[in-house]
């Protein structure tokens, strides 16, 4: 079973570390400067749980 990620946008600063580390996965969204998921599957699950280690906000988390 494939796991979902969140992101708490209120915590998001857009640093857009997530989308350095796993540009499939994350992007930035240019009208609100937060971080987005774009396609979890595109990545491996390590890729995911670096960017929500090295977040500096942890606003990435495993979801359900």
């Amino acid at each position: 079973m494939a796991k979902n990620v969140v992101i708490d946008e209120e915590a998001c600063t857009g640093c857009g570390t997530c989308a350095a580390i796993a540009e499939d996965c994350f992007a930035l969204n240019e009208e609100t400067e937060k971080a987005y998921v774009k396609d979890v599957s595109a990545c491996s699950e390590e890729q995911v749980q670096e960017a929500i280690d090295t977040c500096p906000e942890e606003a990435i988390a495993w979801a359900g």
